[in-house]
């Protein structure tokens, strides 16, 4: 089964990526692992992005392409695939589909995890970081004994800059407009399978995969 999976920060993405993995025997790709094996390995597009990274400079879609092309071929996806982290926009989503006719590969789903934006925002803001040894909380999921004091070495609590409110609305809102263009093409396309994520991780996964025997 190949699939795509989506989501927006906070979403549990990752972690329901990890899960489906397992329960379907496919491989996960995931774009950031791809960038670095194959910048690691020396493929062709893992130099090329290589020297754009070297740079500072984003890496053009042509080349992202061009490693994800190099990735599908490999031998572990003849048994299928998650690809997640991409694509993110639309000129990626329709040069994705190029690729895949290219390599005679069908998309069988598209998984999008779909949680309300207040959720979102609770998820994303209530985190805490211990100063002393870096350990994580979270106010309403996995609160510390003592308020802002670390359980394991006592440390004070703090809030990174980029999970404040302002700044986790301002992902939300690039995560949004990037990504409704995308729902719209795999919506056109048949593909998509929204899945309410703002329930237990066992439901969201089992949710999954009913939608993707449908």
């Amino acid at each position: 089964m190949n699939l795509l999976i989506m989501g927006p920060p906070g979403a549990g993405k990752g972690t329901q990526a990890e899960v489906l993995v397992k329960e379907l025997s496919i491989t996960h790709i995931s774009t950031g692992d791809m960038f670095r094996s194959a910048i690691k390995e020396g493929t062709e597009m893992g130099k090329k992005a290589k020297e754009y990274m070297d740079r500072g400079e984003l890496v053009p879609d042509e080349v992202v392409v061009g490693m994800v092309k190099e990735r599908l071929a490999m031998s572990d996806c003849a048994r299928g695939f998650l690809l997640d982290g991409f694509p993110r926009t639309l000129p990626q989503a329709e040069a994705l589909d190029d690729t895949l006719k290219a390599l005679t590969i069908k998309l069988d789903g598209v998984i999008n995890i779909d949680v309300p934006r207040e959720r979102l925002m609770a998820r994303l803001t209530g985190r805490r970081i211990c100063k002393g040894c870096g350990a994580s909380y979270h106010v309403l999921f996995n609160p510390p004994k003592n308020e802002g004091k670390c359980n394991s070495c006592a440390g004070e609590l703090y809030q990174r800059s980029d999970d404040n409110e302002e700044a986790v609305s301002n992902r939300l809102d690039i995560y949004e407009s990037q990504t409704q263009p995308l729902i719209d093409y795999y919506v056109k396309a048949n593909l998509l399978k929204n899945i309410n994520g703002d329930q237990e991780i066992k439901k969201v996964l089992d949710d999954v995969l009913v939608s993707l025997k449908g």
